[in-house]
């Protein structure tokens, strides 16, 4: 299983992209699916401009850039997984629509062998493994964001992931040049289980007038030695994501530490979701670079 020739990604946002460029770069063959063929198409067009980047950077080849493009094909049609491998779901945080796509996907792939993975950071694999006919190939593949530089990959058991289904991920993820680690099906995992009462306590400090959004990421960077500070990394997640995430944990463990702040909530229904908006904690320009702090 570890020898991977289609790979399948579900969803053309922030992560299937990086997801995609990822399997892309590794050699597989990328089947990249959005609701939409005009999505997927755009999705494509995404990884092209950031190629681009690295290209003007002397970072990637022209020639490499082409090959890895050259890998990816867009789609809006499950009948592409017939001969999947492997296809890793990164879709919107919501468990009916992930049960929906994870029904498609297991119906489409014609491989017994076949796994299905979940980028989800917080919702159940259980769940989402008993909407399928293959429930022990069932397993999270929790990647982090931007997915090409960051090196982690949270791997998740449900309750019915096999062994067998285990290592084959493993090796995949090892593949895809990715650090892996294990942990139980229980909300947030490991990552967001210590990420969301630290980006919470960002908020409450900005509500309560402690500092500046600048003085607090700067704090955070230069105090704790994080690359990022709450709001930064905030922004880059997605607000509404940080928010989601935030509501499930409050509600799973009842445990105050996970409950979303007023200026959380108030940002998202403001529709200033982070740099995936131009503005969240930070006003951004047209490359995703802050130029300002937000309102």
């Amino acid at each position: 299983m570890s020898d991977v020739k289609i790979f399948g990604v579900v969803g053309a946002g922030q992560m299937g992209r990086g997801i995609a460029q990822v399997a892309a770069q590794t050699g597989f063959e990328v089947k990249l699916l959005d609701a939409q063929q005009d999505w997927a198409d755009a999705g494509k067009e995404r990884i092209a401009k950031g190629l681009d980047r690295l290209i003007q950077k002397e970072r990637m080849t022209q020639a490499d850039a082409d090959a890895l493009l050259g890998r990816i094909t867009p789609t809006a049609d499950y009948a592409d997984f017939a001969d999947a491998d492997m296809v890793v779901e990164a879709a919107t945080e919501d468990l009916a629509i992930k049960e929906s796509i994870f029904r498609s996907a297991d119906q489409a792939m014609k491989k017994a062998s076949g796994i299905l993975a979940s980028n989800t950071s917080s919702i159940s694999l259980t769940k989402i493994a008993a909407a399928t006919e293959r429930p022990d190939k069932v397993i999270g593949m929790h990647f982090m964001n931007p997915v090409p530089l960051m090196k982690l990959v949270e791997l998740v058991r449900a309750l019915q992931t096999s062994d067998e289904t285990f290592d084959a991920t493993a090796a995949i993820g090892e593949q895809m040049g990715k650090v892996l680690v294990s942990t139980k099906d229980m909300p947030g995992f490991i990552v967001n289980r210590m990420l969301i009462p630290f980006l919470n306590e960002g908020c409450f400090a900005l509500q309560e007038g402690l500092g500046t959004v600048h003085d607090i990421d700067t704090a955070a960077k230069l105090g704790l030695n994080h690359p990022m500070g709450p709001f930064e990394l905030a922004d880059l997640i997605g607000l509404d994501t940080v928010l989601y995430i935030g509501e499930v944990l409050h509600r799973e463990f009842g445990d105050d530490k996970y409950r979303p702040p007023a200026t959380l909530r108030n940002y998202v229904a403001a529709g200033w979701l982070g740099r995936k908006t131009g503005r969240g904690f930070y006003h951004y320009d047209e490359r995703g670079k802050p130029i300002r702090e937000g309102a």
